[in-house]
C-alpha cells in the first residue's frame, strides 16, 4: 500500500491522518478525505470496485456521503459490513432479484421494499449513524417541500431506505416526521455535503458521467408530414374498423407502441440527474472525480454486479495518480507538539 507505514490515524478526533517521521524528514499530516458516492441503481455496484482499489492503495476515507445506492454501499462500508454486502451483490441472479420485488398496488410505490429492508436489517441491525467510525450521511429528499435532507443520525437502515426510495418504485420512508424519497432528486453526487462534514479533499464517484452532453437545446422543432399522417390515422381508427386489415398495419407503422413506462421513468430520471449533477458539480467541484464507464450496465441489471464492480475498479485505478497528487499537495507539516504528543 502506498501509504502503509507512512500515515496512521490521529487520536485527537479530527479524523485526519498523521505521518510518522522517517529518515529525519518532517512529519506530514494528510488532509481529511471524503467520498461522495453518487446514485445510479444497479450501476451503483461499481462503487464496490472503487472502494476495493482505494483500500488497496491505503486510502481510507474520513467522511462518506452517499446518495441512493451510493448511500447503501458507503453505509455498509462504514458499518464494517462491506464484504458481506459484496457477497450478496455478486450472488444476485435475475430470478433471485425478483424475490425482492414485493409489489404493492395499495401504497405510494409499486414496491413496498419490505423484503430488501429485512435483508439490510439482518446485516446492519440496530447500527446508528452516530456510532460509525467515520462521519457518514445519506442524502434524501423531503416530499412536499423538496428539502435536501442529510441523514446524519438515527438508524442506519432507515437512512439508507430513504435515500434509495425512487419515487413511483419504492414507497416514501418516514423519518423524524418527514416523508423522504431518493436523494438523487436534489443532489445526485453529494460533494457539498462531504465538504460540509469536514472533508478537505473530496473524491466523487459519478455514475452518470456518460450522460453529459445528452441534454442539448433544440431551439426549433415542430410536427412534420409523419405526424400529420399519424394524426389522421388516429382519428380514422377510433372505431372497430381501425382494428383490422391494412389500416391496422398502417396505424402500427406510423403510431408505433411508444416507449414503455419503465423506459420513460428511467430516461426521465437520467435527464433530471444529468441537469442537476452539472449545476451542482459546477458550483462545488470535487478535487478528484472517478467516472466509471458504466453505460453497458442498465439501471435494473442487479444480476450484473460482477461487471459493475470490475468497471468501477478500472475507473478507480486510472484515478489513483490524481488522488495521490491531490493528497500530496494538500498535506502539510505537522506541528511539533502534535508530532510529539
Amino acid at each position: 500500500m502506498v501509504f502503509e507505514g507512512l500515515f496512521g490515524r490521529k487520536s485527537n478526533g479530527d479524523r485526519a491522518a498523521e505521518a510518522t517521521t522517517q529518515n529525519g524528514k518532517a512529519a506530514l499530516t494528510r488532509p481529511s478525505i471524503g467520498l461522495a458516492l453518487g446514485g445510479g441503481a444497479a450501476r451503483g455496484f461499481a462503487h464496490i470496485g472503487v472502494m476495493h482499489v482505494l483500500m488497496a492503495h491505503g486510502i481510507e476515507p474520513d467522511v462518506i456521503v452517499g446518495t441512493s445506492i451510493g448511500a447503501v454501499v458507503g453505509g455498509c462500508y462504514a458499518a464494517k459490513q462491506f464484504e458481506g454486502f459484496e457477497q450478496w451483490a455478486r450472488g444476485l441472479s435475475f430470478r433471485g432479484m425478483l424475490g425482492y420485488l414485493d409489489v404493492s398496488l395499495a401504497g405510494a410505490g409499486l414496491i413496498s421494499g419490505n423484503h430488501l429492508a429485512k435483508r439490510l436489517d439482518a446485516a446492519l441491525g440496530e447500527t446508528h449513524i452516530e456510532d460509525l467510525p467515520v462521519r457518514f450521511a445519506a442524502i434524501a429528499t423531503e416530499i412536499g417541500t423538496g428539502h435536501e435532507i442529510w441523514l446524519t443520525r438515527g438508524r442506519l437502515v432507515d437512512a439508507l431506505r430513504a435515500s434509495y426510495a425512487l419515487p413511483g418504485i419504492f414507497a416514501p420512508v418516514r423519518i423524524g416526521g418527514r416523508w423522504l424519497v431518493d436523494g438523487a432528486l436534489v443532489n445526485p453526487v453529494p460533494v457539498s455535503a462531504a465538504r460540509s462534514l469536514g472533508a478537505r479533499l473530496v473524491i466523487a464517484v459519478n455514475l452518470n458521467a456518460e450522460l453529459f452532453g445528452r441534454g442539448a437545446t433544440i431551439s426549433s422543432h415542430g410536427s412534420d408530414e409523419f405526424d400529420e399522417k399519424a394524426h389522421q390515422l388516429a382519428l380514422e381508427g377510433t372505431g372497430l374498423s381501425g382494428l383490422f386489415g391494412a389500416k391496422r398495419a398502417l396505424r402500427r407503422q406510423f403510431l408505433g407502441g411508444g416507449p414503455s413506462i419503465p423506459t420513460v421513468m428511467v430516461e426521465a430520471f437520467n435527464v433530471m440527474q444529468d441537469r442537476i449533477s452539472r449545476s451542482r458539480l459546477a458550483g462545488d467541484p470535487p478535487d478528484v472525480t472517478i467516472a466509471p464507464r458504466i453505460a453497458p450496465v442498465g439501471w435494473f441489471d442487479f444480476h450484473r454486479a460482477g461487471d459493475a464492480i470490475r468497471i468501477g475498479a478500472e475507473a478507480a485505478e486510472k484515478a489513483i495518480p490524481d488522488i495521490m497528487e491531490a493528497i500530496a499537495a494538500l498535506s502539510h507539516p505537522t506541528a511539533p507538539d502534535a508530532a510529539t504528543g
